[in-house]
């Protein structure tokens, strides 16, 4: 099918709703459909308990955009939804627009321009759907997973939330955990198509398909090596761990454990590995997983941590809340009034405060025709994403973008980086 980057993995034409395809089909008949517009995609609030975001996705969402095509398939799907002439100009439909918007990798906060879409409403409209399911699926989930490398104080994380999710959605939250910090992914799709490194053990089935735990444990290091992670939680784990050591020998890469009281555990694991010599192997714990787990467990003997669900599903805020909001009209600008939903007219920019130190102090958004003094330690957050409809050349990669996050994160005062709930991490000023 015509319109699907390989990126993507789906048709990216029929990322749109019916609702767009209505308002441009209404457009070309009034003639308002070439009027030059600037959209916004912000947050108005963070999810509960959250302190900034994460700006997860923009790689994919440029890719896409510069993709964008209704192809034959496409198109006789539309014919029952939209007139001749509408069919005739998503045919032929290209954006040529300009999008900026802040750097994959960077915080967000309540307010912050996010991205910015320029051209006319017809060409900008139709990208809503687009913009939105990506952003908002994988800001949620880098968002989450930011929070859990944190908690994690160092010590490695694995996503392995696939199957607790979409499966388109799996490959891209595994790119999300990536970018947030994760070490690995157990899906073999993100490894292909964005060279995420994998990892990943046996599951239980493997020990309940052998007579014994032993023999499975034997069978399992023959053909991967000593170096594996055998699963101990299948039976009685103390008992586990013995056959382990026993199977692979002292130099065992690492057990795993899934259930249970895992801190206790993890401490008595720790104890019995040390007293049969197996001192280097390293203890992975997995198991219904979030941020909260992870901190209450740094005090305990744990190598590395599998997370599975609460990673792909946001922790609890499975969309990060962003709204596409037409907010310019030929130079006017515009604003939406209802209560409770209320957006800020007139195209955006912003700047964000730091000391000299590094520590970030303040987001200023203002109006893009009213700039605000840039002073030597402070940055303009937007950075041009497509020019004309095209990538710009020399866009940060997937690698660089994790770096920008991690050097933003340790931007933020140390209290905006608690898991108790409180203000957002860094405080906004509107200028506009």
């Amino acid at each position: 099918m015509s319109g699907s980057p390989q990126s993507a993995g789906v048709s990216t034409a029929l990322l749109t709703d019916r609702y767009e395809l209505t308002m441009v089909a209404a457009a070309l008949a009034d003639g308002t459909a070439g009027r030059q517009c600037v959209f916004e995609v912000f947050a108005r609030r963070l999810p509960d308990g959250r302190r900034y975001g994460v700006v997860a996705g923009t790689g994919r969402l440029v890719e896409s955009i510069s993709r964008f095509r209704f192809g034959d398939e496409e198109l006789a799907a539309l014919r029952h939804v939209v007139d001749g002439p509408t069919l005739d100009w998503l045919a032929a439909y290209r954006f040529a627009g300009d999008v900026d918007g802040y750097p994959e990798g960077e915080l967000y906060f309540p307010g912050s321009p996010i991205l910015s879409v320029r051209g006319t409403f017809a060409d900008a409209v139709v990208l809503e759907t687009l913009a939105l399911s990506i952003l908002n699926h994988d800001s949620a989930v880098a968002s989450a997973a930011a929070r859990m490398v944190t908690a994690a104080a160092g010590r490695p994380l694995i996503e392995m939330g696939s199957r607790r999710t979409h499966e388109a959605a799996a490959v891209a939250a595994a790119r999300a955990t990536y970018l947030a910090g994760f070490g690995a992914t157990s899906n073999l799709e993100s490894e292909r198509r964005h060279g995420i490194p994998t990892a990943g053990t046996a599951a239980h089935a493997w020990i309940l398909l052998h007579d014994d735990e032993l023999g499975a444990f034997q069978s399992q290091v023959k053909a991967l090596g000593a170096d594996t992670t055998l699963l101990v939680d299948t039976y009685d784990i103390r008992r586990g761990v013995e056959l382990a050591v026993q199977a692979a020998g002292p130099e065992l890469g690492a057990i795993r454990i899934d259930s249970g009281d895992l801190g206790e555990l993890a401490r008595q694991a720790r104890e019995q590995l040390d007293a049969l010599g197996a001192v280097n192997t390293r203890i992975v714990l997995s198991g219904d997983l979030d941020e909260y787990a992870i901190a209450a467990l740094r005090a305990e003997p744990v190598d590395s941590y599998g997370v599975g669900t609460s990673v792909v599903t946001g922790s609890g805020a499975p969309t990060a809340g962003m709204v596409y909001k037409l907010v310019e009209v030929d130079g006017r600008p515009v604003a939406k009034r209802s209560a409770a939903k209320e957006s800020r007219g007139g195209a955006k920019s912003a700047v964000r405060r730091y000391k000299p130190t590094g520590t970030a102090v303040e987001e200023v958004v203002h109006a893009t025709g009213r700039p605000v003094p840039v002073g030597p330690h402070d940055r303009v957050m937007p950075v041009p994403l497509l020019r004309g409809g095209e990538p710009v050349p020399d866009l940060p990669t997937l690698e660089q973008s994790r770096e920008h996050l991690r050097a933003a994160l340790v931007s933020v005062p140390w209290e905006g980086l608690k898991l108790s709930r409180g203000e957002p991490a860094i405080p906004t000023t509107f200028e506009v």
